[in-house]
């Protein structure tokens, strides 16, 4: 399924966005600065991708563009959307078989992460520095590669691209523009890493093989004291701001059929379906206040997933199953996939989306320690070891303008990114 990007992000909301006092455009001209959705389309061997990166100040006479998107984006009116297509090695560089250097294991310089030994697993992504010396790579480089396979003491490092061998497909759509003022200094941005270097390759596995982020501890957590005394006293809080927020009221909107019986999994005092309009809404989660706060709710069951993963429903008795910034709590989660899948009617769908934020002392070892963007991955192969989906499509949202009134907009001016998964019972 593909994901437009004017459902997500309207014009509106980008005019009223970080432009105050700047002159207007209606259409751009090539000596003026942009805001400029990218919309990134891949095919791995399993799922379908969709990538949105929103950037909000490019400089459309300095930032380097690939001609083909230079065309696509200079001359046009706001609100113009066009998609390019790339071949292999055309947007990010081409895969090299020699960038495939085979590793002494013991050169992985394992660093301490949360107080345990961060280990090369085959499949994993890791920042460069730790096989300092391979390829003149020094310790401060901070960009990932990834672990191919591992055998016999030795690793073979994938120094490409994660999406060095795949067709990709751009759709750029101009949110908004203004005049540009006097300008001195600065440096130019390279719009393909703003596109595709930031994540975006990462969700898939190494050449079709699972990905092995399942090790003897991968789900330990900080805190391993029951979940119903942890989840005891009620949190009515926002895990996402409110910029994210819609935006994931859209993604079920679009993903949910109307009159859909839900099941809201590991839910709280606030759903995500004000714009889906849903039949009958069903909530499971761990503290009772907090469920009967929810007035989308018209079941609540408090459950503890973690101890008992079974769900207390009938078989195929609803039609869609959405889970929201929880799926990194579970310590239990093939089995809680199987007991979706079985409560789901034939179609019926699972989404789960997630962000950066969450209660660390909870969260499964190997959620901490991966790539926001390799979550993802984690979460596709829960997919996968089930075994029995299909359409299976992950998606990403970044880059989007967090709320001035935000308690946290002193600390970052960007909305928490948005990553979601979904699967249909086959």
């Amino acid at each position: 399924m593909t994901l437009l990007a004017d459902e997500f992000y309207s014009l509106e909301e980008a005019a009223a966005s970080g432009t105050a006092g700047r002159a207007p455009l209606e259409r751009t001209t090539g000596r003026d600065f942009a805001a400029i959705e990218f919309g990134l389309r891949w095919q791995s061997e399993h799922a379908s991708h969709s990538d949105l990166y929103v950037a909000n100040q490019l400089n459309l006479w300095r930032d380097w563009f690939p001609p083909e998107l230079e065309a696509a984006v200079v001359d046009k009116p706001v609100g113009h959307v066009e998609s390019v297509e790339f071949k292999p090695g055309q947007l990010v560089p081409a895969y090299e078989t020699f960038a495939c250097p085979t590793v002494e294991a013991r050169r992985f310089a394992c660093r301490v992460v949360n107080n345990r030994p961060l280990e090369p697993h085959a499949g994993r992504f890791y920042p460069k520095g730790l096989i300092a010396g391979v390829r003149d790579i020094t310790s401060d480089d901070l960009t990932p590669f990834r672990v191919a396979s591992m055998t016999d003491g030795k690793l073979v490092a994938d120094l490409n691209h994660p999406l060095a061998d795949r067709p990709l497909t751009v759709t750029a759509r101009i949110l908004k523009a203004w005049q540009a003022g006097a300008q001195r200094g600065g440096t130019a941005q390279d719009v393909p890493d703003l596109i595709a270097g930031k994540g975006p390759g990462m969700q898939a596995r190494w050449r079709g093989q699972p990905t092995d982020f399942f090790g003897a501890d991968a789900f330990a957590r900080e805190r391993d004291e029951a979940d119903g005394e942890f989840y005891k006293a009620p949190r009515m809080v926002d895990h996402l701001d409110r910029t994210a927020t819609r935006q994931v009221e859209k993604l079920y909107a679009r993903l949910l059929a109307p009159g859909a019986r839900v099941l809201d999994l590991m839910t709280s005092w606030k759903s995500h379906l004000d714009l889906a309009q849903p039949g009958q809404v069903a909530g499971l989660g761990m503290n009772a206040e907090e469920l009967a706060a929810n007035p989308v709710l018209a079941e609540r069951v408090v459950h503890d997933l973690n101890s008992n993963p079974d769900l207390p429903f009938t078989d195929a008795s609803f039609d869609a199953v959405v889970c929201t910034v929880s799926v990194e709590y579970l310590v239990r989660p093939f089995e809680v996939f199987a007991e979706v899948r079985r409560i789901l009617k034939p179609g019926g769908r699972f989404v789960l989306v997630f962000s950066n934020r969450y209660f660390p002392p909870k969260a499964i070892r190997v959620w901490a320690e991966a790539h926001p963007f390799e979550r993802t991955g984690l979460v596709l192969e829960y997919f996968l070891r089930d075994g029995a989906w299909t359409g299976l499509n992950t998606f990403s949202l970044t880059g989007l303008i967090r709320p001035e009134d935000d308690k946290y907009a002193a600390q970052t001016p960007w909305s928490d990114p948005i990553h979601a998964i979904w699967g249909d019972k086959a």
